[in-house]
């Protein structure tokens, strides 16, 4: 079905389609269905020019007769007892409107026509071919019906006879078998040749109708090669039967011949012209007006005899417009043979001469060359496309502009179309959606710490994020590390981890990376104890802070000679060892503990003179240790210490050139006191005691021997209480 709706739609001219909706609109009207019929279908299928239109309706058409000619049509004869309409339509297309009847035949040539339905209408006809409709109803527009498979012969080019009796019935089909075969090619299929061979052989034509004759005779004038089909009829006898007249007559084949090359060229111009009116003198040149009367006379139209008699005058009428100032300009002559009748049009090319002829020449040759400098692309940049209603319209207009060579330049054209150039749209909305942020998931460790995490994420310095976790161990008091006396605030790098010490010395651990200091020599401090400094000196056991890093505790005479501002001999350092830093906020000293490796293997040293002596302490003396990073020390007796925490002493090695001493050699490294500043205590806040701690059992000091392997073993893993 849609192959036929593209046929349709495409096959078919305008003046084509207009006469099936007009027929169309009327039919609907009086409640009648219609059909495409006949030798229009047959031509649809076969790829041919569809040169006529066979309306059926089912009902009486002859009640479409008024409605037709009100429309513009042309009433150009019947046939009453086949109840059938000839109407030539504007542009020269005939149509043939008539009633789906059935035919019945009592006597051969004497039908007897019954209405009925399509399909029996359509069994009634001559060839298979012939009898197919497509349906133009609301529903089932371009439904093929083809009861008799004509497709199938119109593939095989054959013409098959669809009663067995077809020719004997109405003689005349076997008339109209030759004709079709001489137009479009094909042959007689095998068993409808053997029935046409035996119904010419009884010698039935003259038992034909006169209507029927003068309707064939009719249609040869109407073929595209009238010349070609005379001479098939000829050869097989038939144009005698058809019109004497017509057997005698000698055609003018040269101007039969340029009357088609002027038919195409105007086809390619749009103007489609039937040229069987203009065939029709060219036929009939050699004879006598009275035999030419006469073969008019028999036509089944008569409104063709008089369409090929009133042709002249017509055409001059036409002639007198055209060559005046009415057509003056090459658009104006091309609207005006657009709307004249393709017919004169064809007449006046063929007869024309002067000022006719040469605008006729503009017509066909400036016509093309103007439709191909049309500026599609400009169009399509200036937003001038097909969906705007105006653009078939604005395309003939452009069209006219440039045959006259109104428009030569772009700029002119570009101002020509931009009272038609829509507004540019607006730019697309983004309907696309922000991702949302995927909110931070708590982590697992925080467990009872939730709240303190939560509280921690408001602050702002590292600070108060040490204090707010501080005052949460129940470690400080607000304000310890946020008063206005408190130095520089930690940073990112040194985040306090664990519980936070107040008042606590940050311990740094040597590293391999920093470049040992270089030995000084030793102070001497103004009256200096030299008891004191000698119990400075001595070395302490190292106890494991809570940071799991090794710490000395000062001895406590030491201590007191610190808080009573002695001053002490600090012996020589180490070039090896590096000076304890200052804490960067704590205000009290840290003990440093000496390197893993130090303690594992001692480096040798030289005997020192006895004024240079370090004295080792007795075993079993040495001082009790304690966690450095608590702000308060208390002594082995118990009483608390003061705020102040002395600088961490650590242990070094011999001077450079000292002779190192023997495995079993029971000699100590020495050991730099580092003198303690006193530090005010801060006015502002006041320094929070320590808790009372459970002294820590002083460990001996073993022999250098044994002290290397065992030096990890004998510190605490932890001291005091977390």
């Amino acid at each position: 079905m849609a192959d036929y709706i593209y046929l349709l739609e495409n096959r078919l001219s305008a003046a084509q389609q207009r006469a099936i909706r007009i027929v169309r609109d009327l039919a609907r009207t009086e409640e009648m269905t219609v059909f495409l019929t006949g030798g229009a279908v047959r031509d649809l299928t076969a790829g041919s020019a569809v040169r006529d239109l066979d309306l059926t309706v089912v009902g009486d058409a002859t009640k479409l007769r008024a409605g037709v000619e009100a429309s513009g049509a042309i009433f150009t004869g019947d046939n009453a007892r086949a109840q059938v309409l000839y109407f030539l339509f504007p542009g020269g297309v005939r149509v043939e409107v008539s009633t789906a009847v059935s035919i019945e035949f009592p006597k051969p040539g004497k039908p007897v026509y019954t209405p009925t339905g399509i399909i029996e209408d359509l069994r009634r006809r001559d060839f298979t071919a012939n009898a197919m409709a497509l349906s133009l109803n609301e529903g089932s527009y371009g439904l093929l019906m083809d009861p008799l498979n004509g497709v199938a012969d119109i593939e095989n080019r054959e013409l098959r006879l669809i009663s067995n009796y077809g020719f004997l019935e109405d003689p005349i089909r076997m008339v109209r078998g030759i004709r079709l075969s001489a137009r479009l090619g094909w042959q007689m299929e095998e068993r409808t040749r053997q029935r046409y061979e035996s119904a010419k052989a009884e010698d039935l034509f003259g038992s034909v109708a006169p209507e029927s004759i003068g309707y064939e005779l009719e249609e040869i004038f109407y073929e595209e090669d009238p010349v070609r089909v005379m001479r098939a009829l000829d050869a097989e006898g038939w144009l005698k039967l058809l019109s004497p007249q017509l057997a005698s007559a000698k055609p003018n084949e040269a101007a039969l011949t340029d009357l088609r090359e002027k038919q195409g060229q105007l086809l390619t111009q749009g103007v489609l012209a039937d040229a069987s009116a203009l065939a029709l003198p060219l036929l009939l040149g050699k004879l006598s007006a009275a035999d030419q009367a006469a073969v008019k006379k028999s036509f089944a139209r008569p409104g063709f005899a008089t369409q090929v008699d009133t042709l002249e005058s017509r055409t001059r009428d036409l002639q007198t417009r055209f060559s005046g100032k009415e057509a003056a300009t090459p658009s104006a002559a091309w609207r005006m043979l657009h709307e004249a009748e393709p017919e004169l049009v064809l007449s006046m090319l063929l007869n024309g001469k002067g000022v006719v002829q040469q605008r006729l020449k503009t017509f066909l040759n400036d016509s093309p060359t103007a439709r191909q400098r049309i500026p599609y692309a400009t169009l399509q940049e200036m937003r001038i496309t097909p969906d705007l209603p105006e653009y078939k319209e604005l395309l003939d207009k452009l069209f006219f502009e440039l045959m006259d060579g109104k428009l030569s330049t772009p700029e002119e054209l570009k101002a020509y179309l931009e009272p038609y150039s829509p507004p540019a749209p607006p730019p697309p909305v983004n309907l696309r959606r922000a991702r949302a942020k995927k909110e931070a998931r708590p982590s697992r460790a925080k467990g009872k710490k939730a709240a303190a995490a939560e509280a921690e994420a408001t602050l702002e310095t590292v600070a108060e994020q040490e204090e707010a976790l501080g005052v949460a161990e129940g470690l400080m008091e607000p304000g310890t590390l946020t008063g206005p006396d408190r130095g520089p605030e930690p940073t990112p790098e040194t985040p306090l981890e664990g519980k936070v010490a107040p008042l606590a010395p940050r311990e740094e651990e040597p590293t391999a990376q920093k470049p040992a200091k270089p030995a000084k020599a030793p102070k001497v401090l103004p009256e200096a104890d030299t008891e004191a400094a000698r119990k400075l000196t001595a070395q302490p056991a190292p106890v494991a802070t809570r940071q799991g890093k090794a710490a000395t505790t000062p001895h406590p005479e030491a201590s007191r000679d610190v808080a009573a501002k002695r001053p002490v001999v600090i012996p020589q350092a180490s070039a090896k060892q590096a000076a304890p830093k200052q804490a960067d906020r704590g205000n009290s000293a840290k003990a440093v503990a000496p390197s893993r490796n130090a303690a594992k293997v001692a480096p040798p040293a030289k005997k020192s003179s006895p004024a240079k002596s370090v004295p080792q302490p007795k075993k079993g003396s040495g001082g009790s240790a304690k966690p450095s990073s608590k702000a308060a020390v208390s002594s082995a007796k118990g009483t608390k210490a003061p705020a102040k925490a002395a600088k961490a002493v650590k242990t070094a090695p011999p001077k450079k050139g000292a002779a190192a001493p023997s495995a079993s050699s029971k000699q100590k490294p020495a050991v730099k006191a580092v003198k303690a500043k006193s530090i005010k205590p801060n006015s502002a806040t006041p320094a929070k005691k320590a808790p009372a701690k459970a002294p820590v059992k002083s460990v001996p000091a073993r022999p250098a021997k044994k002290a290397a392997s065992k030096a990890a073993k004998s510190a605490p893993k932890k001291s005091g209480r977390r």
